[in-house]
């Protein structure tokens, strides 16, 4: 098994939220030898900076031989997921049990995150200035929590339900703690008083808190052939970990690469670590001003002329529901890395459609570099479909196109993906950032 599917593997497995994403893209980043753009008065061809954006996103830049306002080579993934997130007042102690309250992230099936081992990973802001980081619920032999579900002896009006509707997201809470006392709230104090020993905050500290509930446990190679890999997080870790990389092992650029991970994603890119924001030309504008000067018509050129691969994943064929999906334009797992024209849904709507030209550029550096690749859709036109970044990327007037891998149970608390692909995603990644 090759170095980039176990490396990969224990990225996920160790990095499930934006903010620990960062964290370690900033330690391997460094020692690949890159350094913080702010301890830098100039850059010249051959420097590698990065950009830290409020650890939840980053901007990682090596400068090439070429002028900047010739163009990037741009790989940009997201490194949000599916989850949920705790409210801002989570803690309540009810007939006994104690809960954390929750709000779901992003596009998830309800039914799917309940009664399964779950942790909660994030940060906890104090008034002082201190940024506690919580890890609860990983360790084999530690606790774990978990989302409670109706036993199916009583469950028949449940199962009349549709499966969006039979588990409210009011009912997504985790089972934290029992109160074995008669007096109330015990439970809850109890609770406090082991947060406290352990990260020194108090209850109104969640106030400025942002903790997600994951699924407890790595990843791991799935199947007797060892040849896929199961885990969360996949959707788009997949393709942010093998952009980082490529980025990281490339030497001796012409053209700027830059591969920017970012936050959001799977809201829409709101948010200050959003695409849909100012994040890559303020990004930009760090570099440029240190390559002379900014100018805005050289900000504006350079990212007119730039190529990016929006590097997320694909629904992956699916076997078992033929029905959804036309065959000849799905991705399979094991085909190689996925070129989707467009996503967006039904009559494309949301789409930012790549452009001929550029596939066929695409197209010969694939076939010189000796990658094999698919051409894919989501799934059948009137079935439904979903956005990427892409289309914030093309109101630049760039061309940008979706480049990524194949998943399985997609948006699932524990994704599939084939090594093959893993190990072919990086490898595109890598003959992109050298496409002329």
């Amino acid at each position: 098994m090759s170095a980039t599917v176990t490396n990969y593997i224990k990225f996920i497995s160790e990095n499930k939220t934006e903010r620990e994403c960062v964290k370690s893209a900033v330690k391997l980043a460094k020692n690949a030898g890159f350094r913080n753009i702010e301890a830098l008065d100039t850059l010249s061809a051959g420097d590698k900076v990065y950009i830290n954006m409020y650890g939840k996103s980053i901007a990682l830049f090596e400068i090439g031989t070429s002028l900047i306002e010739e163009g990037m080579n741009i790989l940009c993934a997201h490194i949000d997921s599916p989850r949920l997130d705790l409210k801002m007042k989570p803690l309540y102690e009810k007939n006994g049990i104690v809960y954390f309250n929750t709000h779901y992230y992003g596009g998830i099936k309800k039914y799917q995150w309940v009664t399964m081992p779950l942790a909660i990973h994030g940060v906890v802001a104090l008034k002082n200035g201190d940024i506690i980081e919580i890890n609860m619920g990983e360790e084999e032999d530690d606790y774990t929590f978990a989302i409670s579900d109706i036993l199916p002896h009583i469950a028949q009006e449940q199962m009349k339900k549709t499966a969006s509707e039979f588990i409210p997201g009011e009912n997504l809470d985790l089972v934290i703690a029992l109160n074995r006392e008669e007096k109330k709230d015990e439970g809850k104090k109890a609770v406090l008083d082991i947060l406290k020993e352990r990260y020194a905050i108090d209850e109104e500290d969640f106030l400025s808190a942002e903790l997600e509930v994951v699924p407890a446990g790595r990843a791991k190679f799935l199947g007797l052939r060892k040849d896929m890999v199961i885990g969360y997080g996949q959707d788009d870790r997949v393709c942010a970990y093998t952009s980082l990389e490529a980025a990281l092992e490339h030497e001796r650029a012409k053209r700027t690469c830059c591969c920017l991970l970012v936050d959001k994603e799977e809201i829409g890119s709101v948010g200050a670590t959003g695409m849909d924001s100012l994040l890559l030309e303020n990004a930009l504008s760090e570099v440029l001003s240190r390559l002379g000067g900014y100018d805005a018509i050289k900000a504006r050129r350079a990212l007119r002329n730039s190529y990016m691969l929006s590097s997320d994943v694909n629904s992956a064929l699916d076997p078992l529901n033929m029905d959804l999906y036309d065959e000849e334009n799905s991705s399979k797992l094991g085909g190689g890395v996925v070129f989707n024209k467009y996503t967006g849904s039904r009559g494309k709507g949301g789409a930012s459609d790549a452009n001929a030209e550029y596939i066929a550029k695409l197209r010969k550096v694939m076939d010189e570099n000796n990658v094999t690749f698919q051409m894919a859709d989501m799934a059948k036109v009137d079935v439904g479909g979903g956005g990427t970044i892409a289309k914030y990327a093309a109101w630049y007037g760039m061309s940008v196109i979706d480049t990524g891998v194949a998943v399985l149970s997609m948006h699932a608390p524990f994704e599939i993906t084939s090594t093959f692909d893993i190990e072919t995603a990086k490898k595109c990644y890598s003959a992109f950032l050298d496409m002329e």
